[in-house]
């Protein structure tokens, strides 16, 4: 599908990209416009599988490093900053997915780390699966 944005100054044509995103039990389709600058929005629910993840992947880490990780995955497509990376630790903190302990971080400042726990690491299985599954019917259906 390609679609025409006519601009006066120009004419540009784009390529949607789509992208899936999961909240809870119902599956929500996004329309994203492939864009040369960096996306600063990060659809919910997809955050919490991506701290998950980096937490299994890396170990224990603060939480600058976990958005700078998700950010260097991404490959420059997002920027997370303080009002999204610390609200989705909360959460996830609070629904005993992941702990958190006070340490000295490598630029020697207190830092909360944080890390994976047994039921986050099922929480992650189950969140994967999903993701798996959802794609999976999507690239049939595409």
């Amino acid at each position: 599908m390609i679609y025409r944005r006519r601009s006066p100054v120009d004419q540009t044509t784009f390529r949607p990209t789509f992208l899936l995103t999961f909240n809870r039990s119902r599956c929500i389709l996004l329309l994203m416009d492939n864009r040369s600058e960096p996306r600063s929005e990060v659809p919910y629910g997809t955050l919490d599988l991506m701290v998950l993840k980096t937490l299994d992947a890396m170990g224990p880490l603060h939480g600058y490093g976990i958005a700078r990780r998700i950010e260097q995955v991404a490959e420059g497509s997002m920027e997370l900053n303080q009002g999204t990376i610390y609200p989705a630790l909360l959460r996830l903190e609070q629904r005993g997915w992941i702990a958190s302990e006070w340490g000295v971080s490598e630029n020697h400042r207190r830092a909360r780390f944080y890390s994976i726990t047994r039921s986050g690491r099922k929480q992650l299985a189950a969140e994967a699966e999903n993701w798996s599954r959802t794609v999976a019917m999507v690239s049939r259906l595409l």
